[in-house]
């Protein structure tokens, strides 16, 4: 029997989920999730996501648990610091079990994301995504978005860590018949 996985919109109940799946991710990095630091966002997604106009997606198997996630919401400026030119937002929390990684689900939470953007008027999405990930910035490099060559270091994690800047012109990337 295949299984088939769900894409929705999250709730408080998905809390735990959520929480456990990305800390599994940073384990395989070394790392953990620090929810009083870098992580707090996942605390209260209705504040930070819903109320602010984003969104926050999980994806579920046939037995409702939680296995990939993905969020979006919009930013005033660019997060490279240069002044906002249209409109922007920031993805965050694309995860997905170990697993499950190199597949068609990775690219449909992407896809959901990026329809999103569009959807709700945006010209430019942002993202920092940490240096460790190569995996990740291959996958991103698909769908065209680039590295703007910026770094940032942080130590707002369990242990400090860097990220490099990520952006996407969503006007050069209509899909074939828009």
């Amino acid at each position: 029997m295949n299984q088939t996985y769900t894409t929705r919109l999250a709730n408080h109940h998905d809390q735990p989920a959520i929480i456990d799946l990305i800390d599994q991710v940073y384990q395989e990095y070394g790392d953990r999730i620090c929810l009083s630091g870098a992580d707090q966002d996942l605390l209260d997604l209705q504040t930070t996501y819903f109320d602010q106009n984003g969104a926050f997606w999980v994806m579920e198997d046939d037995q409702g648990r939680v296995v990939g996630t993905h969020a979006a919401k919009p930013i005033e400026r660019s997060l490279g610091g240069d002044p906002a030119d249209g409109s922007l937002c920031t993805f965050r929390r694309l995860y997905l079990e170990a697993d499950l990684r190199g597949g068609q689900l990775g690219t449909e939470l992407m896809d959901l994301t990026i329809d999103w953007a569009r959807e709700n008027g945006y010209d430019r999405v942002e993202f920092w995504s940490d240096t460790r990930f190569s995996r990740a910035h291959q996958f991103f490099a698909k769908f065209g978005f680039r590295n703007t060559g910026r770094t940032r270091e942080m130590d707002d994690g369990v242990a400090p860590y860097s990220e490099y800047l990520f952006f996407l012109e969503l006007q050069e990337t209509e899909k074939a018949g828009d």
